[in-house]
């Protein structure tokens, strides 16, 4: 089976990712879930968890019962890791190898597998010259951009920055692992 990690930042978009997760599981994925704070402030870890049947995880320094370093093991048996919706503040954190937070940090501990990184944001945050620099940083040391997709966003603006279409999120993800 294979194992996806979807990282859910705090966007309204985040309640996309929720049918991101409900398609793969579907189609045979185990996904494990990971918020930030603000990510939570959005949609309740409860969903993902309901549609996944795995734990949700958002406090790195959460107690555990058991041997387990969960941002390390979370980053090994992962075959992708996808943030669907990222935030201009995770592309920062990422581009600038900051990990103060359980996905900023499982980032940083996956080496050698795909991640890919769904923008969602304002036009004017996406295309402020620092996201664009910080995203053209990721490129280059070799994460997938998912490019947003132009539409009225919820600030009432027209302009690119809304999340890319959930089929077109999942159809990367599943090229990625070489499909279910």
């Amino acid at each position: 089976m294979k194992e996806v990690v979807l990282g859910v930042t705090g966007s309204i978009a985040a309640y996309k990712a929720a049918e991101i997760a409900n398609l793969l599981v579907k189609d045979g994925v185990n996904v494990n879930v990971i918020m930030t704070n603000a990510g939570t402030k959005f949609v309740a870890p409860l969903t993902f968890q309901t549609l996944t049947k795995n734990k949700v995880y958002v406090d790195m320094f959460e107690e555990i019962a058991y041997s387990d370093v969960r941002h390390i093991s979370l980053a090994q048996q992962a075959d992708c890791l996808v943030i669907a919706p990222a935030t201009a503040n995770i592309i920062g954190k990422i581009a600038s190898g900051i990990a103060d937070d359980m996905l900023s940090t499982v980032v940083m501990a996956i080496s050698g597998k795909p991640i890919i990184i769904c923008p969602a944001m304002n036009t004017a945050m996406y295309e402020n010259a620092a996201t664009q620099g910080n995203i053209n940083k990721l490129v280059s040391l070799g994460y997938q951009i998912v490019e947003p997709r132009e539409s009225r966003l919820a600030c009432g603006d027209l302009g690119k920055g809304a999340l890319a279409d959930v089929e077109v999120v999942v159809a990367a993800v599943k090229k990625a692992i070489g499909g279910p």
